[in-house]
């Protein structure tokens, strides 16, 4: 990467780096005492050893101490959050928990007034890929006096042993349990993920409810004096209607939360510093601070269709959302040591949508459209690769093609980063505008060797009913877009389409299928065609949407579905998804009910409802919710969801409603015609979003008559939504649309830089919370390091995936720890071996735990020209150090030291191999193994042992520690800890095979820890051995071959260097001048 800086850039950009240490960790990294074996390699000549604490800049002063001791505190303890490290070991990727990210920030506890605590109700690979949660995390730490941590929903496993020691859910970074935090802000995306909501206060030891929560009037309140924190929600379902989760929250936020919460979090100070009971907050922050709602001061009498008014003297009568512009260099945050499900950099570039299609209920929420001025963005997405280390970006918009200077921006980045393995993905594209998927979308998307999904949105299979719903695609526009893709090389596409929509009949339903089918037929060449996924989704009306006040049966989703599965049966290279009914018909029961639903939310999340439409059972998770409606009384209201309790466009095709004359005449929104359920109240009514009630009728009664409504932000038309004014008018704004700038001339795809003129060997060592991090995801943080170092790493010509020249010799298990480990990287120019060091270990910022030791130049091509051999092949010997001790009792020095004495007295170990996939076919075969065991021996002093210094708190009263070195096989060590556990088990086996002990090979486990399992079927009077830690500490390399001299070739080079000289000397004359271009024995 970056071999698009010259080599003065490249130095001024580390040099900057080391300077403002950008996203430095906060805590020096602890020093590791390199093995003995190691330290005598390293003093060969061309080996560079790191400086001791070389890392992170020192910090000095009160805070900076405190800082090093909490760290001292959560990496080298026995335990983590008083939970022993070998329970972590257990979790499915346990380096969800441990908040030490690149980027994460380490407030000091005692430096801020405020603590906030953003907890989404997802597992971490889903909320830290969150833009929101991400840009609100960063933005509240740079907040004078505040603090902010993060917590997601814990998987089963955390869960478990949360409970199994009495511990309540806790902020990754601080670990402090969340009820200690001043507020807690959950992120409501769905209309399901109330019962994880609920789930997480329970673990947290707060009540659900802020009925639960309230406090006697007069006592200030204090988080710190046992005061229940403020538990408040954000989110594009909590301004929708937070009616149904009103119970759950002290106050919700409406609108873009980039202001608000620093507001938010000022006025707590203030109101702390006054002693303010809790019920005075909330109501200082209902009135002075804009877009908070606080449920408590409202009611909905009955008779009311569920609508709130306040019963509280001075609380507005309706909250305004807040709209804010978006910041692409706040979007610039964590980088995960995990694989995430966005795993990538994301940059936003458009804010709201004025599109105006009917169904869409975030087009109508995020008015007005706010575009990002293009350089800015063009200046974000390559200061946050290089600073980030991703080699992937995402542009985020609700319509990216919406963006005019998408395609400038686009090639703008893809020619700055032609040099470097960067990739590009966009969202869902609409093909309705002229050249938003060209050529120049198509280079920018495209990769060489890779290309990013292509997705597009019909929405619906014919042009009557996407007038309907306005979404403005014709089937010329749909087919020049998905044509341009195919001719550009994409051979599959996706698409969106819904059923249920108002008005559809079954021939836009069946039309559908049609669609697919003629865009097979246009999208052929000879025998192969168009390869298309199909997503079809249920109709779901949404709040503040001219179609809220629809409703779909169950039934005719069914019978629908049924209708393309037949039709879709024909086609080939289809495949075909379909949403799931029940759910759909949960979504649409709560999203649109009122505060009466939030007794439905709170059974069925004590029924088990968790994890709804993710990966849950959709039979299951909608049975728990039947029940609980039907439990909670409101059976009757769920079957008219149901059943479609008022189809709006029931007067589609009726001549009455097409007259536009005087009076209203012939609208279904007023005059004589007029359907009065369009004034009923709504349980949503209270929430300002800018968007008239009466506009939404107006545009229903279009919808009626299959008119279109054009983009205001690009038509010039005001379609006179209410949206747009001054604030101090009660606007929100006016669209921003910025011209854009010229088209560049596209320079080429990457193309990968294979030059090897450099190879580096790292010793490194891997200790700490580096241990939870697993093989794979380590590299991958090595590759990130290396393109934030702006190292110029070699890339392999690989015709599909192109990675960097980055190897690593022997997977070590999670949670075990090593001093010796090794790490090869290949550079397309010489650089210092010191300063490579440097950058990776100091500005790259590796994760905690993982520490460069030192750094030799190894020859890239042996003297003959050939390649050097790998390290695989390499490798001769590697040493263990195995922590032992019994499931009873401990086991003592001088009985480790009579099982070592016992096993060396086998003269063979044989370890069964037998091909599982050949099971029944072939004879098992046996392996001995005891030729490959080199040394063994019980270490008498274990505190003293290599184990004890990466991992002090392993070697405790009753666990003996154990030494071995294995010779190597194929790349990998002969033997593994778990084979050296089967050894000594079988050893206590008085009966034990005079030819020596016969073990089932445990490659499911090869590093054996916590194995107390007897997989050999053998243990004795007690000795039931269990490995609690593997530590490897030397991994011996052979020195390279020499080449055997090519006498035939020298011969061969002889001659042709004489004969070029004769040539030169006598100009070309005489019998050996010609031909000589010809010989074919001289390369």
């Amino acid at each position: 990467m970056h071999g698009a800086l010259s080599g003065d850039g490249v130095s001024q950009l580390r040099r900057y780096r080391r300077r403002h240490h950008w996203f430095a960790a906060p805590f020096p990294l602890a020093g590791v005492t390199p093995a003995p074996a190691a330290a005598s390699a390293t003093a060969a000549a061309g080996v560079i050893e790191a400086a001791p604490g070389q890392g992170a800049p020192a910090q000095r002063g009160g805070v900076a101490q405190e800082q090093q001791e909490e760290l001292a505190l959560h990496a080298g303890a026995r335990d983590i959050y008083g939970m022993p490290r070998s329970d972590w070991l257990r979790l499915q990727t346990p380096a969800r928990y441990l908040g030490n990210e690149f980027g994460a920030v380490h407030k000091p506890w005692g430096s801020a007034s405020i603590r906030f605590a953003l907890t989404y109700p997802e597992i971490y690979e889903v909320g830290a890929s969150n833009l929101g949660h991400i840009i609100l995390y960063s933005l509240l730490n740079q907040q004078e006096g505040l603090l902010c941590d993060r917590a997601y929903f814990p998987g089963d496993d955390m869960k478990a042993l949360l409970g199994k020691y009495g511990k309540k859910l806790f902020g990754v970074e601080s670990r402090r349990t969340l009820d200690e935090f001043d507020v807690l802000g959950f992120s409501l995306s769905y209309e399901l993920g109330g019962t994880n909501i609920l789930e997480m206060l329970q673990l947290s030891g707060i009540p659900v409810s802020w009925e639960e929560r309230k406090e006697a009037p007069g006592r200030p309140w204090d988080p710190e004096g046992g005061s229940p924190p403020l538990v408040f929600a954000g989110g594009p379902t909590a301004t929708s209607n937070p009616e149904p989760f009103a119970d759950f929250f002290d106050f919700v936020v409406f609108g873009d939360g980039e202001e608000v919460l620093a507001e938010i979090g000022h006025c707590l100070k203030q109101c702390r510093a006054e002693g303010l009971d809790r019920e005075a907050v909330l109501f200082r922050l209902a009135t002075s601070v804009e877009g908070v709602y606080v449920p408590q001061f409202y009611e909905a009498p009955r008779g009311f269709g569920g609508a709130v008014f306040p019963v509280k003297e001075g609380v507005p009568a309706k909250i305004k959302r807040r709209v804010c512009a978006p910041d692409p260099f706040q979007q610039i945050g964590l980088v995960p040591f995990v694989t995430t499900v966005h795993d990538r950099l994301t940059v936003e570039i458009r804010r709201g949508c004025t599109r105006g299609c009917r169904f869409c209920q975030p087009g109508m929420l995020t008015r007005p459209a706010r575009d990002v001025e293009p350089s800015r963005v063009v200046d974000a997405v390559e200061h946050g690769m290089r600073l980030t280390g991703y080699n992937e970006f995402s542009l985020l918009s609700l319509s990216c093609s919406d963006y005019l200077s998408l395609p400038s921006v686009g090639l703008q980045i893809k020619n700055r980063l032609r040099d470097e393995n960067v990739s590009l993905s966009l969202p869902s594209q609409r093909v309705d505008r002229q050249a938003v998927f060209d050529d120049n979308v198509a280079n920018i998307i495209a990769n060489a060797g890779k290309r990013s999904g292509l997705t597009f949105a019909p929405e619906a299979g014919t042009q009557r009913l996407r007038d309907i719903i306005n979404k403005g695609l014709t089937n010329e526009e749909l087919l020049r877009g998905v044509k341009t893709a195919w001719d550009r090389g994409w051979k599959q596409v996706k698409l969106y389409f819904m059923i249920g929509l108002p008005g559809e009949t079954d021939a836009d339903v069946l039309g559908i299928a049609e669609t697919v089918e003629w865009l097979q037929q246009e999208c052929r060449q000879g025998r192969w065609h168009l390869a298309v996924n199909v997503t079809i989704s249920n109709f779901t009306p949404k709040p503040h949407t001219p179609f809220q006040w629809h409703s779909v049966s169950t039934a005719e989703f069914e019978r629908k579905q049924a209708l393309l599965r037949e039709a879709f049966s024909r086609l080939h290279q289809v495949k075909v998804n379909y949403s799931s009914i029940g759910l759909s018909a949960m979504e649409d029961f709560i999203g649109r009910g009122d505060r009466r639903i939030a007794k439905v939310i709170r059974r069925a999340w004590e029924l088990g409802a968790l994890n709804d439409g993710w990966w849950q059972s959709p039979e299951a998770c909608f049975a728990r919710w039947e029940q609980a409606i039907e439990e909670s009384g409101l059976g009757w209201k769920y079957r008219q969801v149901n059943v479609g309790e008022w189809d709006v466009m029931e007067h589609l095709g009726d001549e009455r409603y097409r007259g536009q004359g005087k009076g209203g005449r012939g609208r279904m929104d007023r005059g004589a015609l007029a359907d009065s359920r369009l004034d009923s109240p709504l349980p949503w009514d209270h929430v300002e979003t800018g968007i008239a009630k009466w506009w939404l009728k107006t545009d229903l009664q279009r919808a009626l008559e299959a008119a279109t409504v054009p983009d205001c932000s690009h038509s010039g038309l005001c379609s006179e939504c209410g949206v747009c004014g001054e604030e101090e008018e009660g606007g929100l704004g006016h669209n921003v649309v910025h011209e854009p700038p010229p088209i560049p001339e596209f320079e080429g795809h990457y193309r990968p830089n294979a030059t090897k003129a450099q190879r580096l060997r790292f010793r490194f060592s891997k200790t700490g919370d580096a241990v939870f991090v697993g093989h794979l995801d380590m590299m991958k943080a090595f590759d990130r390091a290396c393109r934030r170092a702006a190292l110029p790493i070699t890339a392999d010509e690989s015709p599909f995936v192109v990675k960097q020249r980055i190897y690593s010799i022997m997977t070590l298990g999670l949670g075990a720890t090593s001093s010796c480990e090794v790490l090869e990287i290949f550079l397309t120019k010489k650089l210092a071996p010191h300063e490579v060091l440097q950058d990776l270990q100091a500005s790259a910022q590796l994760p905690p735990g993982l520490r460069l030791l030192s750094v030799e130049d190894i020859p890239v091509y042996k003297i003959d020209g050939s390649n050097m051999e790998k390290m695989s092949q390499l490798l001769d010997s590697v040493e263990f150090y195995v922590a032992l001790d019994q499931a009873e009792g401990g086991l003592s020095d001088q009985e480790a030291q009579a099982l070592v004495h016992a096993a060396l007295q086998q003269p063979h170990f044989y370890v069964d191999r037998s091909n599982k996939k050949m099971k029944g076919r072939r004879r098992a075969k046996q392996a001995d193994l005891r030729p490959a065991l080199l040394e063994l021996e019980a270490c008498q002093r274990p505190q003293a042992t290599l184990l004890a210094q990466a991992m002090p708190e392993a070697v405790q009263p009753g666990v003996a520690v154990v030494r071995f070195r294995t010779s190597c096989d194929t790349g990998n060590p002969v033997w593994t800890p778990a084979h050296m556990l089967s050894l000594l088990r079988s050893v206590c086996t008085p009966a034990a095979s005079p030819a020596g002990p016969v073990a089932a090979d445990p490659a499911a486990n090869k590093d054996g820890v916590g194995d107390s399992s007897d997989s050999d079927g053998s243990h004795s009077g007690g000795h039931r051995l269990n490995i609690t830690h593997v530590h490897r500490s030397d991994i011996s390399l052979r020195q390279p071959s020499v080449p055997a001299p090519d006498l035939t070739r020298l011969r061969s080079l002889c001659r042709m260097e004489g004969h070029l000289a004769a040539q030169r000397q006598y100009r070309g004359t005489g019998p050996w001048s010609g031909g000589l271009e010809n010989r074919i024995d001289v390369d």
